[in-house]
């Protein structure tokens, strides 16, 4: 018997800030979160497999019409017709006070209700799966400690959207921990919320699936499902199928032996082929960071307006519509000097009083700049702040 496990779908999630990048493909990569779905249900058949488990946040909170949940629940009537059932838990997007509870759910379809745990057993398969969904964004609380005892002589499955003891950046929701899982006796645990792929444990199987689709910069490299083999009642093996359409990569390129911005393009032109590789035929998505210290660092910095330009036309070039370069910085560390900008370093009272000038002017720009900014974290404005120092340093070199 097959099972797949999937979690965090986010069918729909808005990408933001596509829109300001003249000829990005967003059609495709809009449309990558429905496909991929369309991949899982593919994967489902393709397997043969009885249960598709889905851990949580299908979709986000607000949709902005009907046509998403149509999608959805067209997609799952081909499970139907297969005789493969579904079973889902609401998670911190799609909580059961969200949009989606308008949303009438096919009958090979469970959705694990919120006012507590409970179980689904479905005997011809020999399986038992027990789950509940959020009753809202924000839990705090271990659903998971109370979920119902092992049901000897099935497959016991925990199906549960969690942080388990914390997982940065994901937020901490219904945090529990290892060992609680352990004790519940359960074969495997179904869990999601968590967008890196990880399995916690192997006796028994805890499993973080990782989600279907990245969606931004932030959520790199292969992207997908798993399928569960299990005979006699028991997990064989626990297989990761990758069923991303659009594949995220950063690529960190050493421009330390650059002796122009020529040298620089044409380390760029490796880095982006052999990520156009690893893609496998998917729309690549590339944020290009370049980094090294060199003596024509200055140079590199000196227009970054002009260097996001010559790499987006490298990338046009040599790759067509296969790769969309979504950002190109040039990295602190390609900055020549090694001594301090000035003599007198800034006292912490005076950054405070520049970090909160600065946070006042961040809540002023407009969409499409605040994007290509992570000023919410300390980070993130670490390395506005780092890359704004490289850029006077450069500026400074000029007039010597």
């Amino acid at each position: 018997m097959k099972i797949v496990h999937a979690a965090d779908l986010h069918i729909d999630s808005p990408l933001r800030g596509l829109a300001r990048y003249e000829g990005a493909p967003l059609d495709r990569l809009r449309g990558a979160t429905r496909e991929a779905f369309t991949r899982l249900v593919d994967l489902v058949l393709a397997e043969e497999a009885s249960l598709l488990l889905l851990a949580g946040d299908v979709f986000d909170t607000q949709w902005r019409d009907f046509s998403v949940g149509l999608f959805f629940t067209a997609q799952l009537a081909r499970l139907r017709e297969s005789g493969a059932r579904v079973a889902l838990v609401r998670g911190n997007h799609d909580f059961e006070h969200s949009v989606m509870r308008t949303l009438p759910m096919p009958r090979h379809v469970h959705v694990f209700p919120s006012s507590a745990p409970s179980s689904l057993v479905l005997e011809d398969l020999g399986v038992v799966v027990h789950g509940q969904s959020f009753p809202s964004r924000h839990v705090d609380v271990d659903l998971g400690g109370a979920y119902p005892t092992r049901q000897e002589g099935l497959l016991n499955v925990g199906l549960l959207h969690t942080s388990v003891d914390g997982r940065p950046p994901h937020a901490r929701y219904a945090p529990t921990s290892l060992d609680v899982l352990r004790a519940k006796g359960y074969d495997y645990w179904a869990l999601g919320h968590v967008h890196e792929r990880e399995v916690l444990s192997r006796d028994p199987w805890i499993v973080f699936p990782g989600n279907l689709q990245g969606r931004h910069a932030r959520e790199l490299g292969p992207k997908g499902a798993s399928v569960i083999t299990v005979e006699d009642l028991v997990v064989r093996s626990v297989v990761h199928e990758t069923l991303d359409v659009v594949r995220w990569a950063r690529l960190e390129v050493d421009v330390s032996a650059a002796r122009g911005l020529d040298d620089a393009l044409d380390a760029v032109g490796d880095a982006l082929r052999d990520a156009v590789l690893e893609a496998d035929g998917r729309l690549l998505a590339a944020r290009v960071e370049l980094g090294g210290r060199s003596p024509f660092s200055a140079e590199i910095s000196r227009d970054p307006a002009a260097v996001v330009a010559r790499v987006r036309q490298l990338a046009l070039d040599h790759h067509g519509d296969e790769v969309f370069v979504e950002k190109v910085s040039v990295q602190p560390a390609t900055s020549p000097l090694a001594v301090p900008l000035f003599e007198d370093p800034l006292a912490a009272d005076d950054l405070d009083a520049i970090l909160r000038e600065l946070d006042d002017l961040a809540k002023k720009l407009p969409p499409e700049l605040a994007d290509q900014l992570d000023w919410a974290s300390d980070a993130g404005r670490a390395d506005v702040i780092a890359r704004a120092e490289a850029l006077l340093r450069a500026r400074l070199l000029e007039g010597r």
